[in-house]
C-alpha cells in the first residue's frame, strides 16, 4: 500500500462508513457471482473507490473486489463466471 493510499484511508475511514468495513469482508472474496456483483455495486458509492483500485494495481491483488472491479488470478475480469462447464447456450459455436 502507497502512504497516500493509507493516509486518505485513515482520514476518510475515520469520519465514514466505508462498504468494506460495514459488511462482511467475505462478501469481497464470494464464490456466487450475485454475491460479487453485489459487492461490486457496494463499491459504486464508496469515496476512496478510485485510490482502493489503484491501491490493488499496485499490490496486484490476486482475487476478490478491489474498487468495484473483480480480480481473479490477478486480472480484472469483468464478471465472475459460475462454476461448471458453461451451458451449451452460452457458447458460440463454428459455422
Amino acid at each position: 500500500m502507497s502512504v497516500s493510499f493509507l493516509d486518505a484511508f485513515t482520514e476518510v475511514a475515520a469520519s465514514q462508513d466505508l462498504p468494506c468495513r460495514s459488511y462482511a469482508p467475505e462478501l469481497f472474496f464470494a464464490e456466487s457471482p450475485s454475491d460479487v456483483e453485489y459487492a461490486k455495486s457496494l463499491c459504486t458509492t464508496c469515496p476512496l473507490q478510485a485510490e482502493c483500485l489503484a491501491g490493488a494495481l499496485e499490490r496486484a491483488e490476486p482475487w476478490g473486489v478491489w474498487g468495484g472491479q473483480l480480480f481473479v488470478q490477478g486480472v480484472v475480469v469483468p464478471r465472475k463466471r459460475p462454476r461448471g462447464r458453461p451451458r451449451k447456450s452460452d457458447t458460440v459455436t463454428a459455422a
